[in-house]
C-alpha cells in the first residue's frame, strides 16, 4: 500500500525542512573544513589536532553534500508521484523507514542487499 497524500505532504514538509537544516549546516562548516596552514608557528600536536578536526570537519561535509543530493532527489520524485516506492523493487517503503530518513531511496530489504555487495 502506498503513501496517502497527507503523509505524502508530511514528508515533503520534513523534505524540505531537513535540506533546510543541512544547507546550515554546510553554511556554518565552510571556514572549519578549509585547509589547515602549515605555516602557522603551532606546536606540533596543537598542528596535527588541527589536521584531524579539519579531515572530520571535510568528511562530515561530504556527508552533508551526499544527503542533501539525496533529498533534492526525492523532491523531485515526490512532484513525480512516485515518492515512496523503493527505486529497485518499486515496493512502497515502510512509512517508518521514510520517517526517519525521508529521502532514502531504497526499501529496507534492497539497501540490505545493496549494502551487502
Amino acid at each position: 500500500m502506498g503513501l496517502s497524500e497527507t503523509e505524502q505532504q508530511r514528508l515533503g514538509e520534513k523534505l524540505l525542512q531537513v535540506k533546510k537544516e543541512i544547507e546550515q549546516l554546510l553554511c556554518d562548516s565552510v571556514n572549519s573544513s578549509r585547509p589547515v596552514d602549515l605555516g602557522l608557528s603551532i606546536g606540533r600536536l596543537s598542528r596535527v589536532d588541527a589536521l584531524q578536526q579539519q579531515a572530520m570537519a571535510k568528511a562530515n561535509r561530504e556527508a552533508h553534500q551526499r544527503r542533501l543530493v539525496l533529498i533534492e532527489a526525492a523532491l523531485h520524485i515526490l512532484k513525480s508521484g512516485r515518492y515512496g516506492l523503493c527505486r529497485s523493487c518499486e515496493e512502497p517503503i515502510n512509512l517508518k523507514r521514510l520517517e526517519a530518513r525521508p529521502e532514502t531511496p531504497f526499501c529496507i530489504e534492497c539497501q540490505t542487499d545493496r549494502e551487502g555487495k
